[in-house]
């Protein structure tokens, strides 16, 4: 069936559903005959990681990432931003994806922002909703936040945090919103360090519900994380009819004098489960070179059959 998922069908409330599995050889990784490989994403630049501060671990990583990357048919943007050692990590940075969930972190940061501006707490709504759309992606609380906080916040969040390269999704299908893996990584930094836009506690309580996600969506940039490594997830998953399935995966990491942040956005991937394992090559590989001679507290992620359902908001057209 190539890089285009079974037929779907659009309920009521705009989700798609599959009427039908991958085939196994394609969740094992293997590739039908007949698609022929987009380019590289490691060939996208020649040197993926600079740092003023540790040349040698940032040439590290970034012989790690590109060997990762290589001979992957996944269509692959990735930044990395080690505060402490001052390295920065880019291979296609500026290319744009279908947000799948991941855009629900940019709702969050919308609402947060909004009861800052009115110099109120969330309200117990705001709270319920804000819980069930990070912690278990629930497509109808992010559907219920994106409709209360309305286009002009959300893209008054987005112009205040200096995302310039996203564009949000037409009409309510938030699942279509456009990303950069840069403009990814901007907002994660949002969160992460002090700043005008979100204050100390709006950034706790967020990085609070990114830890709190439920055990079957920690996959991703976790994976090859040490002991004492603090992580703050948010993955999106979707397939259309072109691009095959949008896999992605952002985190923060923290503790143990450790402080950096990854993001990984990918699409042309013939499964989910082909596209998680994309992403977790090369978290193992920004993970083992961060952390040089610690073993790994976070395995590989199990292929799960719930990852082959798309739940996300987008309409029925390619």
């Amino acid at each position: 069936m190539g890089l285009r998922p079974e037929p779907v069908t659009l309920t009521h409330d705009g989700l798609i559903r599959f009427s039908g599995m991958v085939s196994a050889a394609v969740v094992a990784g293997s590739l039908p005959t007949g698609i022929v490989a987009p380019p590289g994403a490691a060939a996208a630049a020649a040197r993926v990681c600079s740092s003023a501060a540790d040349a040698a671990t940032a040439q590290r990583l970034g012989t790690g990432i590109r060997t990762a990357l290589r001979g992957r048919w996944s269509t692959t943007s990735v930044t990395v931003y080690d505060r402490r050692r001052r390295i920065r990590c880019r291979v296609s940075p500026g290319r744009h994806y279908d947000s799948a969930s991941i855009v629900k972190v940019t709702i969050l940061g919308a609402l947060l922002r909004h009861a800052i501006e009115q110099d109120r707490l969330l309200t117990a709504s705001e709270i319920s909703l804000a819980g069930k759309m990070i912690t278990r992606s629930d497509n109808d609380a992010a559907s219920t936040l994106w409709k209360r906080l309305g286009r002009a916040r959300l893209k008054r969040f987005l112009r205040l945090a200096g995302m310039t390269h996203t564009a949000l999704g037409p009409g309510g299908h938030w699942g279509l919103t456009q990303i950069t893996a840069a403009d990814q990584l901007t907002l994660l930094t949002r969160f992460t360090e002090t700043n005008a836009v979100l204050t100390d506690r709006s950034r706790r309580y967020a990085l609070t519900l990114m830890n709190a996600v439920v055990a079957s969506q920690r996959w991703g940039v976790p994976a090859g994380a040490p002991h004492g490594v603090t992580a703050h997830v948010k993955n999106g998953w979707l397939p259309r009819s072109t691009h095959g399935w949008r896999v992605h995966s952002i985190g923060g990491f923290d503790g143990d004098e450790h402080d950096y942040l990854i993001v990984v956005l990918s699409h042309d991937n013939p499964s989910m489960a082909y596209g998680v394992k994309t992403i977790e090559l090369v978290a193992q590989a920004v993970h083992r070179a961060l952390n040089p001679g610690r073993p790994a507290a976070v395995p590989q992620s199990t292929p799960d059959p719930a990852w082959e359902i798309p739940g996300e908001q987008v309409p029925g057209l390619p």
